[in-house]
């Protein structure tokens, strides 16, 4: 993460995936462990927000087709 108090991204932003987003048991309809998307799939973040116990920024990034998922930092990038 960046400096404290300052994220890296805002909502609007348009990003794309750095890494494969693995399920980390999120989707329930989706293999544990499994890939829901490859590198390099872009979406908007929707919204941000900070984890509490780990204070790092969690981006909320809609990738289309209703699929709504919660991103760190180091797995995305701007556009």
């Amino acid at each position: 993460m960046n400096e404290p108090g300052f994220l890296k991204y805002r909502r609007g932003q348009r990003v794309k995936t750095t890494v494969d987003i693995i399920n980390d048991g999120s989707f329930p309809n989706a293999e544990p462990d499994g890939v829901l998307l490859g590198a390099g799939v872009a979406g908007e973040i929707i919204r941000v927000a900070i984890h509490t116990d780990a204070n790092v920024p969690i981006y909320t990034v809609d990738f289309g087709e209703r699929l709504l998922i919660g991103c760190l930092e180091e797995e995305i990038t701007g556009l």
